[in-house]
This record gives structure tokens, C-alpha cells and sequence, in this order.
């Protein structure tokens, strides 16, 4: 009799360490990657992975929803509940860099302004370790010839969305596509992955392939003005209302003066009254680069070219709504071509712009 009670005990015991074994270990990432339609998709059905929602949070405003989530200091983010028994943190962040600009201070690709921004929300002491170390994993890498400026946090509230922004991808195949194509985002992602590490260790490399180029030294010295050579290789500034573009009317597009690579638009221009030639957003957004930088007077976002890494001008948060950017660009570091000009130079697939306008 004893044997036999000996037995069942043993056999439920065996059960119960098998069901706590077996049982999920449920755990929460937190990420922030500019428009959460696009961040639901990479995430979403991966073995190990329970539920994505998109939704707010990183701000101290409550209950935020669409409209004001920016103004209450949040960010579009997203929720992920996994196994970690099935899929390690380690491989969620993997899969995160790989769908964002990690040096982009002021966004993330077409979508402008701090609420599009990228950032990692860690859960535990654990999570905060391993996006530590993969951030400075990918930096050393090379692979990206800016400073990686996403940022890692603690987690705070998650404010789930309203159900329309849910699955968006899903829900929305069309619009989902089309927005995601012209949000530039697969385009730098394409470029910034397609090849080996070693190939990303100098801004020649990362320029490879592209018909925008920069000149070497001698020919940048012999193409530019002493004032030209001065803003886009030293940082310079013209005068204000004393250069060539602030108040240019005509309808067009600004390529940087020495590889040529489409900067801004017309259609995007507007009189800020600072005297310098000022843009609400980018015409390429792939070939702008933010470096942001901390000075005695607070927090500086200069604005450069990607090929020619000219130095343009910097970008600030009181322009024109709804974005409330305001490009402040040298005009010495451009060149405009007007619309009836741009099929002759080369840069006729913008001719529809305006066009459409």
C-alpha cells in the first residue's frame, strides 16, 4: 500500500515539474521605431511571439490617443509579448535595428518630429544589459557612419492604441504598402543591409554604387568659392538675407553643389524671416543625415548631405505645422534647378511634383 501511495506521489510530482517547465515564460519588449503600422509587421507570427499591439508610450501625459501623443511626450511604440523560452531578447533587438535609422535624431524617415523617434524600453535590469550591449555591438560594427543615437529607457505605461492603428498592415494591405514605399524606409534599409560589415568602415563605401559622389579635396577646392569651401567643409554660415536662395521664388528643387543629390524641394519652402533659404521637410530623405550634437547652448542637429557629406545648415522644431520642422539650409551648399531644367539635368522623375501641384 505504502509503495503504491509512493508511486502516485512520485508520478504527480513528475507531472507537476514537467508542467512547470513547460510552461511560457511570458516576458515584454517595449520598442519605439518611428510609424508603428511598419513595426508591427517584422515582429508579428515569429515562432515564440504571443502578441504585438501598437501604442504610446514614454511620455508623462495620461491616456494619450492619436492626436495628442506627441504632445504629451510619447512616442509611437510597440508591445511585444513572447516565450522568451521560444525567442531570446537578444533576437528581438537582432530584428529591431534592422527595421529603423538608429542615427536619427529627428524621426524616422518621412515621419518628422520627437514623437517618430527610436528608442528601446527595457522591463528589467536584464533587457537594459543586452540593448546596452547590442547597441554598442552595432555601433563598433562600422555599419553605420553616424553616431547611433537611439535611445534606451526605462518602461513606463504602454498605452494600447485605438483599434484602427491595430494591425494596420493586415487590415490595410494597399495603403500599408504604398505608405511604407513612400516613406522611404525599405529603401535605406535595403542599402544600410545588403552588404558585409566590412564594406560599411568608410563613408567612400557607404557612397558606393550611388551616382551622387563626393569630388576629391583637390577638386572640391577647385569647384567651390572660398565662401562655399568654408560652409560646406567647416561648418560656416553665410550671411543672413545676403545669399543667393533665402527668397527665391521660382519652383524647383536644391541639390547639394557638389555630387548633385536631390536635397529639397519649392514646394516644401518657406519664408521663416531668419533670411536663410528654410524647408518643412526634405525632398530625399535618404540623403540627409542628422548629427546631433551638445553645445553650451543646448542641443544642436546639424543637417548634411549623404554622399558629398557637405554641411548644410541645421534643422530646428519651430516651423510650420503639422511636422514643425524648420530646415535652415546655407545656400552656398546648394544648387537649384528649376523645374523647366530638370529633365536636361538629369532629374526628370520630379517633374511630376509640380506638376500635381
Amino acid at each position: 500500500m505504502k509503495k503504491n501511495i509512493l508511486t502516485v506521489v512520485m508520478v504527480f510530482g513528475l507531472l507537476a515539474l514537467y508542467s512547470f517547465a513547460t510552461e511560457p515564460k511570458r516576458e515584454k519588449a517595449v520598442f519605439a521605431g518611428g510609424c508603428f503600422w511598419c513595426m508591427i509587421h517584422p515582429f508579428d507570427n515569429l515562432p515564440g511571439v504571443e502578441k504585438v499591439l501598437s501604442g504610446y508610450t514614454g511620455g508623462l501625459g495620461e491616456n494619450p490617443y492619436y492626436d495628442n501623443y506627441a504632445e504629451k511626450g510619447h512616442l509611437e511604440a510597440i508591445e511585444i509579448l513572447y516565450d522568451s523560452s521560444k525567442i531570446s531578447y537578444e533576437k528581438l533587438l537582432d530584428i529591431y535595428w534592422r527595421q529603423i535609422n538608429p542615427t536619427d535624431p529627428g524621426g524616422q524617415f518621412s515621419d518628422r518630429g520627437p514623437g517618430y523617434t527610436s528608442a528601446i524600453f527595457y522591463t528589467s535590469e536584464k533587457q537594459k544589459k543586452s540593448a546596452q550591449a547590442s547597441k554598442i555591438s552595432l555601433s563598433k560594427s562600422g555599419r553605420f557612419t553616424r553616431e547611433i543615437v537611439t535611445l534606451i529607457k526605462k518602461a513606463g505605461i504602454f498605452y494600447e492604441a485605438e483599434d484602427y492603428y491595430q494591425n494596420y498592415y493586415k487590415k490595410h494591405p494597399v495603403r500599408y504598402k504604398v505608405y511604407r514605399f513612400k516613406s522611404g524606409r525599405d529603401k535605406f534599409l535595403r542599402k544600410a543591409w545588403k552588404k558585409k560589415m566590412s564594406d560599411f568602415k568608410t563613408r567612400e563605401n557607404w557612397s558606393e554604387g550611388s551616382v551622387y559622389k563626393k569630388p576629391s579635396d583637390k577638386d572640391i577646392k577647385k569647384k567651390l568659392t572660398s565662401l562655399e569651401y568654408k560652409v560646406t567643409q567647416k561648418k560656416g554660415t553665410e550671411k543672413a538675407f545676403k545669399n543667393e536662395y533665402w527668397d527665391n521664388q521660382r519652383e524647383g528643387i536644391y541639390v547639394d553643389i557638389l555630387s548633385g543629390e536631390p536635397l529639397f524641394s519649392s514646394l516644401d519652402k518657406f519664408d521663416s524671416g531668419t533670411g536663410w533659404p528654410s524647408f518643412t521637410q526634405p525632398l530625399e530623405e535618404n540623403n540627409i543625415v542628422h548629427v546631433k550634437t551638445r553645445t553650451l547652448f543646448g542641443l544642436v542637429v546639424e543637417v548634411r548631405s549623404q554622399n558629398a557629406d557637405s554641411h548644410l545648415g541645421d534643422v530646428f522644431n519651430d516651423g510650420p505645422k503639422p511636422k514643425g520642422l524648420r530646415y535652415c539650409i546655407n545656400s552656398a551648399a546648394m544648387r537649384f534647378i528649376p523645374k523647366e531644367d530638370l529633365e536636361e539635368k538629369g532629374y526628370g522623375k520630379y517633374i511630376n511634383l509640380f506638376n500635381k501641384k
